[in-house]
């Protein structure tokens, strides 16, 4: 047999950092070659960056883009090579995938479907390109095919689907392709990470290439690129409705590949089909989170991340992935890279760890990455701080531990006297209970500051859609982890991570129930006494924001699981209004992760007015139902 060996990478590029990514570019290239591999297919826009937002409509980002382009070729010596960029033709910007051969450009093909929903907002910067449509395009004195082409590379023909051109069922190009007897599609793509999407992607990739009768490249962005989104490196390779080869998501690594053989003259495979890589949702979170806060702190130049820990689900979580990122990132590149790639080398000598085990290093590590404060005020309670300090001592976090009441006391007596009167619970809950929040706020910012760290701040999507979180207090931060995943998943992956993890500084935790500690300790306050029981919170939530139901529409889909109807309603409704009165706070959330099918950040997935009519007709609909 004379087989061909297709291959495909997923790289972890910046926006417009030039050196990384045409480095990454270039290793992803030469370890190809290394493994005799005839054509590779990188992902979409991997020379700028697909994160780039409004710097595409900067003219001198394709520029330089060009620049970066035409310095790579010469590496291709021998090898046919996808490469996603962005392209100015007749004033218009494209999204495409120059493919080269040998270090000439065989053409540019452009995306044919622009993703506009959820987390991407492709039509602002990029104009989809005609299908069936061929153009030419001159650069450097040159001209070059440009827009829906099919090369003949390697003795075989070839065409490109660019992500979300795949995801169009009735209108993918790859079908017509098909038609034409097609023999590989390379599909550069960079698609966002959710909980189970890899189950789309295979549905796509794998059933594609069934329905195409040919083999299937699929080769995704990998890591944090920008900030919010998070790209699982998904490689994948299919080949007439069977998958052949894959690749480990989430990883620590800047360029993950993998590569096939496959005989196109008697359709001969030399790889055994492989089953698809489905993971629990915990899990999911875990390998996600990790890869996204590691990233975070590199490519912001931090030296690591401060937390108030509150001894809650929240605050634990959060300290509970810092050390999990730590683990996962020593497993995966060991402690030298671990250390040099992170940029902390300056804070403690890989030498000096080297003989410890995994854990042990990761603690040292944590010590030196994560400070932990209790903040303590006249209202906590000694289970919290208790869950607190046997938390930090599990994973080896710095913890210290200071009391708020003198600045909380001090803010107190100034608005006392100016308003020449006592401030009580009973008239002054919500200011009496924020102020104290506040209070926390400066001194852990000053922490971070001096540690150069980022500080955490630990709002969860419930709290994101009711605004039960103070302004200026538990929401400052320079990231907000966990703001992507409601409550009610929070306390169970808690409980997973206690029994999967082996971290039984949660025991305390999870024992817990969930509560600010701002009112005083007679009044037993708790979170859902507040607000509502968390899984109901969930279930409206994601009917109200997710499949965008009115209230009405919402009871009705609730009310067989619910046996005090009014409650419900009452519950439905407070949902509704306290969601259309905390725009303004979603707003300020700190930069958080998309990891759900939906999340509430108005930057990435949920625009919504800051002033409305607060669903009043709505809410009047329910009620008189």
């Amino acid at each position: 047999m004379s087989f061909l060996r297709i291959g495909g990478a997923a790289l972890n590029q910046t926006p417009i950092d030039w050196d990384n990514n045409q480095h990454n570019i270039v290793q992803a290239i030469a370890l190809a070659r290394q493994d005799a591999v005839s054509i590779l297919c990188l992902p979409e826009l991997c020379l700028t960056g697909y994160g780039c937002e409004d710097l595409f409509l900067h003219h001198w980002v394709a520029d330089k883009a060009w620049e970066v382009l035409v310095q790579i070729l010469p590496y291709t010596k021998d090898m046919a090579v996808c490469i996603g960029l962005p392209v100015w033709h007749e004033h218009r910007l494209y999204n495409c995938a120059c493919f080269i051969e040998n270090g000439k450009i065989l053409g540019f093909s452009a995306k044919q479907f622009l993703a506009n929903e959820g987390v991407h907002y492709e039509p602002r910067w990029f104009t989809p390109w005609p299908s069936q449509k061929q153009s030419t395009i001159e650069r450097d004195g040159n001209t070059y095919p440009f827009g829906d082409l099919i090369y003949q590379v390697q003795g075989i023909s070839v065409a490109f689907e660019i992500c979300e051109d795949a995801w169009r069922e009735k209108e993918r190009p790859g079908y017509r392709y098909a038609k034409q007897n097609i023999d590989l599609i390379l599909n550069p793509s960079a698609s966002h990470f959710a909980f189970h999407k890899s189950t789309v992607r295979y549905d796509i990739v794998i059933g594609g290439s069934g329905k195409m009768n040919c083999a299937y490249v699929y080769a995704d962005l990998l890591g944090n690129e920008a900030g919010r989104i998070i790209y699982d490196g998904e490689v994948l390779i299919a080949y007439k409705g069977n998958l052949i080869q894959r690749n480990d998501r989430l990883s620590f690594h800047n360029v993950e590949i993998v590569a096939a053989n496959i005989d196109f003259n008697t359709q001969q495979t030399s790889h055994e089909t492989l089953t698809e890589d489905q993971r629990e949702k915990e899990y999911e979170f875990w390998e996600a989170t990790c890869v996204g806060l590691y990233d975070y702190m590199r490519k912001a130049k931090a030296k690591g991340f401060v937390l108030s820990l509150s001894g809650g689900a929240d605050s634990s979580t959060c300290a509970i992935m810092v050390y999990e990122m730590i683990r996962k990132g020593l497993q995966e590149l060991g402690a030298e890279q671990f250390i040099t790639k992170g940029g902390f080398s300056d804070l403690i000598d890989a030498q000096s760890i080297l003989a410890l085990s995994t854990d042990e290093q990761a603690k040292k590590i944590c010590g030196v990455l994560l400070t932990c404060v209790y903040q303590t005020s006249r209202h906590s309670g000694e289970d919290t701080f208790l869950s607190a300090k046997e938390l930090a001592e599990s994973i080896g976090a710095s913890f210290y531990q200071w009391s708020i009441d003198e600045e909380v006391e001090s803010y107190k007596d100034k608005i006392q006297t100016a308003l020449q009167r006592e401030l009580n619970w009973q008239q002054d809950d919500i200011a009496l209970q924020n102020i104290q929040a506040r209070s926390r706020s400066p001194i852990i910012w000053m922490m971070a500051n001096i540690k150069r760290s980022l500080l955490i701040t630990t709002s969860n999507r419930s709290e994101g859609d009711v605004g039960y979180a103070t302004m200026d207090g538990d929401t400052s931060g320079s990231i907000a982890p966990i703001a992507g995943v409601d409550k009610d998943f929070i306390r169970h992956w808690l409980l997973w991570a206690e029994k999967e993890r082996g971290h039984v500084g949660l025991r305390r935790v999870n024992a817990l129930t969930p509560t600010a500690e701002l009112r005083p300790s007679e009044q037993t306050q708790t979170d859902e006494k507040d607000l509502m029981p968390y899984p109901l919170l969930a279930k409206i939530e994601r009917l109200a924001i997710k499949n965008r139901k009115k209230p009405l529409d919402v009871y009705h889909q609730l009310e067989n699981e619910w046996t005090d109807k009014q409650q419900l309603k009452q519950y439905i409704v407070k949902f509704y209004r306290l969601w259309s009165i905390n725009q303004w706070k979603r707003e300020r959330i700190a930069p958080s992760f998309h990891l759900d099918d939906f999340n509430v950040d108005p930057r990435s997935w949920c625009r919504f007015p800051i002033l409305s009519g607060s669903f009043t007709e709505e809410i009047n609909e329910l009620l008189n139902a």
